[in-house]
């Protein structure tokens, strides 16, 4: 069975979604849960960045439109930050596709909209 990667880092950062979703609930926008997050992250001193713009590569050239990832914890995780019934399968293909502009292995999905926090990690 192979290693999970980032462990104890996406322990962390699921722990601090599972606060998130403790002291708020379900039923916020997006933007919220975002705001609540930086907190968290800022007051247990892990390292972020937020909305990180990604240069998307066609052929040689840089296009104009980037992509921008909700968070990127650690530097070596993406944070998608969703407030949903579920995650569905376009969320798994965003997140795919910021790990590949990012050229980085690992994504977690975090939906805040359930009664109960949900997430799905993603590995390319």
């Amino acid at each position: 069975m192979a290693d999970i990667i980032l462990k104890d880092e996406s322990y962390k950062l699921i722990g601090i979604c599972m606060e998130v979703h403790r002291n708020l609930g379900m039923g916020f926008r997006e933007i919220v849960y975002k705001d609540a997050l930086e907190v968290e992250f800022k007051n247990n001193f892990i390292p972020f960045c937020r909305e990180r713009a990604f240069k998307i590569e066609y052929k040689g050239l840089i296009l104009k439109h980037r992509f921008y990832a909700d968070f990127i914890v650690f530097d070596n995780i993406v944070l998608e930050v969703k407030s949903s019934s579920v995650i569905i399968n376009s969320f798994v293909a965003q997140t795919i596709n910021y790990l590949k502009a990012s050229g980085l292995k690992l994504g977690i999905i975090a939906n805040f909209g359930e009664s109960s926090f949900t997430y799905k990690r993603v590995v390319f």
